[in-house]
């Protein structure tokens, strides 16, 4: 049975959908005034990892990611820029996509906007206003009473005092309490605005979530996913707004994963270690960057280095040398094989991906020693739930894009822009390896050495076989 780390039991718990064979899941998504960066990128991966295996145990799963088009920063990058808020976040979506589908990440069932929903937060307010959990401040805010919830705190562990001590909250006199949120933000001049029984306004951030979740998955479903950063305020305050007007539990599981941290430390503009995932892709392939997230487990925290990413890529290789000569089937995977069902116990035990991996190396040693097709079939095919495996490996190991796995959904579907690899003259390195073998052939085995040289130099590893010359990149 599958297990899940639920952050509100603090514990893994078995998995047991409210709806027999169903998953309804909700996972915050991207703010969109600017490139997506690598903690983006974690998210996008692992709950892309999450949905696949889900699909994988044969359920119905429901997968919501939102989009944030409304937002302060939104706002003011908007006006920074001379330009429409919709001009803005088009424009920033289109390259969210692409960068998504660079890392195969598959879109989402619904992407719902924040601004699509207006309607109902404003009818979420008014419940909460009509029960007492919501009021109108002097300032014209809307705030929720968190007082007034006595559930409050539960998802992390701490008590009203305990938060309102150690965490940093804005300031407000309006306010009845330092810990009361925003719900409906009052007009400001030259902002986006929409008429409301408060007066002109906007929805706060915490709110777009616990409607846009309820609307398409209903008051009550089964896993809320997000970065660990969201867990308070952000996920505190949607249990508190949703359970508060629908009167009923709201997530029955929550997962988070950790942060992304730079050479040990945590990444952030200010210490010059912020990295989007273009500025990354322009360095490494992109199914290097997404075996490199998924090689960690999901909870821990994911240290980006130039070395782990060589490590990466390296041991991306390995596993596409065992798959060298193997033709491109797809195969159904039989879960009673060993290397399977221990694949399928790790990903069981909380999407344990750094296992699954360890399972995928064996069967490359396997299929490496022994050359067997059903096992080869069976790596890719494994891989392939992992979003992994998929491309031609000779397309790989020289550095080159598949046109295949772009048309067929692959990895690198739709990637707009440079995905690591260096450009090189493949008509150049076929017609050296041809007068390699004509030296060879003529018994000039200097020659044949010296032009191996040459290539090397250039990072190009010639491989003979019986079938002939191949070759890869170092």
């Amino acid at each position: 049975m599958l297990k899940i780390y639920n952050t509100l039991a603090r514990g893994k718990q078995d998995f047991v959908p409210i709806e027999p064979g169903r998953v309804r899941m909700y996972v915050c998504g991207m703010t969109v005034y600017d490139y997506c960066h690598l903690g983006h990128a974690r998210v996008m991966v692992v709950f892309d990892m999450v949905q696949r295996w889900l699909r994988a145990c044969a359920f119905d799963v429901t997968y919501v990611r939102n989009i944030t088009d409304i937002d302060d920063k939104i706002i003011r990058r908007a006006l920074e820029n001379g330009e429409t808020i919709g001009e803005l976040t088009s424009r920033y979506i289109a390259y969210m996509d692409e960068d998504a589908a660079a890392l195969g990440v598959q879109k989402p069932d619904h992407e719902p906007r924040a601004t699509q929903y207006i309607d109902g937060m404003l009818d979420m307010v008014q419940t909460l206003q009509s029960k007492d959990l919501a009021y109108q401040a002097e300032s014209g805010d809307v705030n929720f009473a968190v007082r007034k919830f006595s559930g409050y705190g539960k998802l992390s562990g701490k008590s009203l005092d305990e938060l309102r001590s150690g965490e940093r909250v804005e300031a407000d006199p309006s306010k009845r309490d330092l810990l009361d949120f925003v719900l409906w933000k009052r007009a400001k001049a030259g902002e986006p605005a929409w008429a409301s029984p408060w007066g002109e306004g906007r929805p706060g951030w915490h709110l777009e979530c616990s409607v846009m979740s309820c609307k398409l998955l209903g008051p009550h479903f089964d896993i809320h996913g997000g970065g660990q950063d969201l867990q308070f305020p952000h996920h505190e305050n949607e249990i508190a707004q949703s359970e508060g007007a629908n009167g009923e539990a709201f997530v029955n599981y929550w997962m988070h994963n950790g942060f992304v941290r730079v050479d040990d430390e945590k990444m952030s503009k200010s210490l010059g270690n912020f990295f989007t995932i273009r500025e990354v892709l322009k360095q490494y392939d992109a199914e290097v960057v997404r075996f490199f997230i998924l090689r960690a487990h999901y909870r821990s925290a994911l240290n980006y280095s130039d070395r782990h990413l060589d490590d990466a890529k390296s041991a991306l290789t390995r596993l596409y040398t065992a798959l060298k000569d193997a033709p491109r089937i797809e195969s159904a995977i039989d879960w009673t094989d060993a290397y399977a069902a221990r694949f399928r116990a790790a990903m069981d035990d909380d999407f344990n991906t750094p296992e699954a991996i360890a399972v995928l190396f064996e069967l490359a040693s396997e299929v490496n020693t022994g050359r067997d097709s059903a096992k080869t079939l069976l790596l890719r095919a494994l891989g392939g739930v992992l979003g992994l495996l998929q491309r031609d490996a000779a397309a790989f190991l020289q550095g080159r894009q598949d046109t295949a796995a772009l048309r067929t959904g692959g990895p690198l579907e739709g990637a707009g822009g440079p995905t690591g690899a260096t450009a090189v003259d493949t008509g150049r390195i076929d017609a050296l390896i041809g007068l390699r073998t004509a030296a060879k052939q003529a018994k000039n085995y200097a020659e044949a050495d010296r032009i191996r040289r040459e290539l090397l130099a250039e990072g190009i590893v010639l491989e003979d076989t019986a079938q002939g010359t191949s070759w890869r990149r170092a």
